[in-house]
């Protein structure tokens, strides 16, 4: 079973690459108090999430920031190396999106979102996927169809989800 819109974000430890190596990240703890968006992709320098999909959370950042968003966290099942370097490949960082690596997929698994996809040798991966996380609650939960689309994910259309939201 997957999670669902109401339910708690599950507790998981990420890394992150810090100047002195790999440095944990407790999520209940980056999240605690804070307006988040949480992003799940499955592949660091595949062409949808690194020529579409990051660049959108890069572009949605301010849009995001004025609705209320305190930070927008991108994932991937992978080594906190990788992320590093698919952040400085692509600005993220500097464009406000925190980067973090599920290495051992624990808040995959957690989410329920994991899936194979043997031919391009993807294993325990995620499922593209956004939410927006209030105080530890999942608020809006969007999945894509297919991994390699970028649409109902994407940070504008997050910020649109958002502004629906908080008029209703």
């Amino acid at each position: 079973m997957s999670i669902a819109i109401g339910d708690e974000l599950p507790d998981a430890t990420l890394l992150r690459m810090t100047g002195s190596g790999p440095e944990t990240v407790t999520l209940s703890d980056h999240t605690e108090g804070r307006t988040v968006v949480i992003v799940g992709l499955p592949g660091p320098f595949t062409d949808t999430c690194t020529e579409a999909h990051v660049p959108s959370l890069i572009r949605a950042r301010e849009r995001l920031a004025a609705k209320g968003v305190d930070d927008v966290i991108c994932f991937a099942v992978i080594d906190p190396f990788v992320m590093k370097a698919w952040s400085e490949s692509t600005g993220a960082a500097e464009g406000g999106v925190t980067m973090l690596a599920d290495s051992a997929g624990e808040l995959t698994r957690a989410l329920g979102l994991d899936f194979d996809a043997p031919v391009v040798g993807f294993y325990g991966r995620t499922t593209r996927h956004s939410m927006l996380v209030e105080d530890g609650t999942v608020k809006i939960l969007r999945f894509e169809e297919s991994h390699g689309a970028c649409e109902l994910t994407a940070g504008e259309a997050m910020a649109d989800a958002i502004q629906e939201l908080q008029e209703s």
